[in-house]
């Protein structure tokens, strides 16, 4: 919009223009704690781009195998989410091509992250179309797929620049330092949640989502993984676990100072009304803890959002041990 006065933007347009999700919600110092995604499994398909808004609909991919990965998520409850390597990252891999295919292959990976010992699995297709013959029905389920186990960390770097800006000039930065770390283990992802969060990374098998993250802070992620151990600083939340329980999850990690990757023994979950109640079992104790849910002040959540919106916000009200 001109400013008629100037002849130059409108003083709102260019509020308008300069408004990012992320700094807005770091200024409000807004909890990460329980605002992960909740999905129990995903299948990650490799795909250079570009992404368009919306990542799966606008790509370049066989509508064949876009068809099927929109019924995987629809009918069987699996998030397709796309990856490719940083630019600048090391490529170890060349995919086997299928014979006269008018395109190269690609990188998938199947992942369930529910239960007690979430998993991973992968391939590299000859072409990416052999995606719609991949047995994959019950991986939310916990079902193998049959693809070969992949037992290394894979740290899935948010770069969805089309979808938020945020996403793109926190998340580029953050896989460049990542692929350096780890270069065999990141790639960049398509929308995953919580724009206002980026630097957004999500860590299988375990399913962890991580906000906030800065460059520097890619070195120390990689290490703690790899060893074994989470980031409780950037946590957002397990994403097999509903928002509250995430929550509960955090603060009584928080709490014990425990960084083990490997998931508590969740015992009960209830809700009544705001309030949440939920149990673990950890080493030979169990933790009750009460989780209040609330809303924020309505306001912008997305660098394109067109209207206000309430975030939840969750606070620890109780922590006992039984």
């Amino acid at each position: 919009m001109v400013d008629p006065a100037t002849g130059g933007a409108a003083p709102d347009a260019v509020e308008q223009a300069a408004f990012r999700c992320a700094a807005a919600s770091e200024a409000l110092s807004e909890p990460l704690a329980g605002t992960a995604s909740t999905v129990r499994a995903f299948l990650l398909v490799e795909d250079a781009g570009p992404w368009g808004v919306d990542a799966l609909r606008d790509s370049r991919l066989p509508e064949e195998v876009k068809h099927r990965l929109t019924d995987l998520e629809r009918s069987h409850r699996i998030r397709p989410l796309l990856i490719r390597r940083h630019r600048t990252a090391r490529r170890t891999e060349a995919p086997v091509r299928s014979a006269g295919a008018p395109q190269g292959g690609a990188r998938v990976f199947a992942a369930h992250v529910g239960g007690v010992e979430p998993w991973v699995e992968t391939a590299l297709l000859g072409h990416v179309r052999d995606i719609v013959d991949l047995d994959v029905e019950g991986l939310a389920l916990g079902r193998p797929t049959g693809l070969a186990r992949h037992d290394e960390p894979v740290f899935l770097v948010c770069t969805h620049g089309r979808h938020d800006a945020c996403c793109a000039e926190r998340g580029r930065p953050l896989a460049a330092a990542l692929s350096e770390v780890a270069p065999d283990s990141t790639w960049e992802v398509s929308h995953i949640g919580g724009d206002r969060f980026a630097a957004n990374v999500l860590v299988l098998p375990h399913g962890l989502y991580y906000g906030r993250l800065l460059p520097g802070d890619a070195a120390e992620l990689g290490r703690r993984h790899l060893s074994g151990e989470l980031d409780l600083e950037h946590l957002r939340g397990r994403s097999a676990y509903p928002f509250a329980v995430q929550a509960a999850e955090v603060y009584l990690r928080r709490h014990l100072g425990a960084t083990s990757v490997e998931p508590f023994a969740l015992e009960e979950h209830t809700r009544q009304g705001s309030e949440s109640r939920v149990v673990f079992a950890v080493d030979g104790l169990r933790w009750a803890l009460r989780v209040h849910t609330g809303r924020g002040d309505p306001r912008q959540l997305t660098c394109r959002a067109t209207r206000t919106s309430n975030g939840q916000r969750h606070e620890l009200v109780g922590l006992t041990v039984l």
